[in-house]
C-alpha cells in the first residue's frame, strides 16, 4: 500500500485532525477569519450560562 498513490480523498482522510483543527483549517483556506471573534463570543456566552446554573454563580455574578 505504501507504494500505491493516495488519492487528495485519502490523504485528507488519513490527517486525524480534532474539530478545533479542523475548524481553523477551514479558516484559513476560505478565509473567513471574521467568524472567529463571533464563535469565541457564542463560546463564552455559553460557558457563561451553564456555569450560571452551579455553584459558581454567586462569583459570576460579582463580574457584573
Amino acid at each position: 500500500m505504501a507504494s500505491e498513490k493516495k488519492s487528495e480523498f485519502e490523504k485528507v482522510a488519513s490527517k486525524n485532525n480534532s474539530v478545533v483543527g479542523d475548524f481553523l483549517d477551514y479558516l484559513k483556506a476560505n478565509k473567513k477569519w471574521w467568524l472567529l471573534p463571533i464563535l469565541s463570543t457564542l463560546l463564552l456566552i455559553g460557558v457563561l450560562l451553564l456555569l450560571s446554573t452551579t455553584a459558581a454563580a454567586p462569583f459570576i455574578y460579582t463580574l457584573f
